[in-house]
């Protein structure tokens, strides 16, 4: 490890190419004064995402997976590669602004038992997007289950409007889209947990980060504009299941059998129902509109 280096940056690729260029210009345009290295872990791309990487960014390192190992391991690839005592996970589709980087860096350097902090997420409209949370109990993936915490999102989903905040604060956890994490501290507590493929690996993080007696941040002065999906926009069914997938590795490993059945229980029954109001829209709509949702087979089989 070189102590000439501030920050190393891991990002993770598959299929991303436009997020990853746009991604890496954000990261040096908005850099100031700090010492980085940015490394890019490419889970096996179809598209032609390395070749213009290398043509446009050559001091990138490269590192290149022969299939879809995930974002947990991939993470891990890439921190155990990089040379920096702080290290910034960032996907693909998230967008540094100025100052961001920085900010995030010195909250982390004053706060002696800081070992991860977060960003302020902003939509591409500029519009707030959840950035931070409490960690999942059955009440709140009820409401995400059911939709009804789009009406009560104030009360299970706390985001707020720069306003409304008076400046960094300790929170449960962060958004996986933009983490900052002490190196030996990430490395020490095993990284991210690769029995996770994708989705709720930053839950666990974060999770055993607060067992382990370190704090979490939030760092509203870090804006990051977050597009959400990237990678996924074109598997959004496959999406859904590794969500729950996710969510359900968490509640067993944390809370045990029970309450992962109930959880369970939530989504095969919500997932029943939205199959049935998906085929009546088909049906009254002749085919002509309705979003899929996960097949509930392959819920039940999770």
């Amino acid at each position: 490890m070189t102590a000439l280096l501030d920050v190393s940056i891991v990002i993770i690729n598959w299929n991303t190419r436009d997020f990853l260029l746009r991604c890496i210009e954000c990261i040096y345009a908005t850099k100031d004064a700090l010492n980085l290295e940015v490394i890019v872990v490419d889970n096996a791309s179809r598209d032609d995402s390395l070749v213009t990487l290398r043509t446009h960014f050559p001091q990138v390192l490269v590192i290149e997976n022969d299939r879809n190992v995930g974002f947990a391991r991939a993470n891990n690839q890439g921190v155990r590669a990089s040379r920096a005592p702080h290290v910034l996970l960032l996907n693909s589709d998230a967008f540094l602004t100025a100052g961001a980087l920085q900010a995030m860096l010195d909250l982390l350097i004053r706060e002696p038992r800081a070992a991860l902090i977060g960003a302020q997420l902003r939509n591409t409209d500029g519009s707030f997007q959840a950035s931070y949370t409490p960690f999942p109990n059955l009440w709140r993936e009820f409401l995400i289950l059911s939709g009804i915490g789009r009406a009560v999102r104030g009360y299970w989903y706390p985001s707020r409007s720069d306003d409304e905040l008076k400046g960094p604060q300790i929170v449960d956890y962060v958004e996986g889209a933009c983490m900052l994490v002490q190196r030996d501290v990430y490395l020490d507590i095993g990284g991210l947990d690769e029995s996770f493929f994708m989705y709720a690996e930053e839950v666990d993080l974060c999770y055993r980060l607060a067992r382990a007696g370190w704090q979490v941040w939030y760092q509203p002065q870090a804006r990051v504009v977050h597009v959400g999906g990237g990678s996924s926009q074109s598997r959004r069914t496959q999406r859904e299941l590794d969500l729950y997938r996710g969510r359900l590795r968490f509640f067993r490993r944390h809370y045990g059998e029970v309450p992962a059945h109930l959880l369970k229980l939530q989504m095969i029954g919500f997932t029943a129902i939205k199959s049935a109001t998906h085929g009546a829209i088909l049906r009254l709509t002749g085919g002509r509109r309705g979003r899929r949702v996960a097949p509930l087979r392959e819920v039940v089989s999770l």
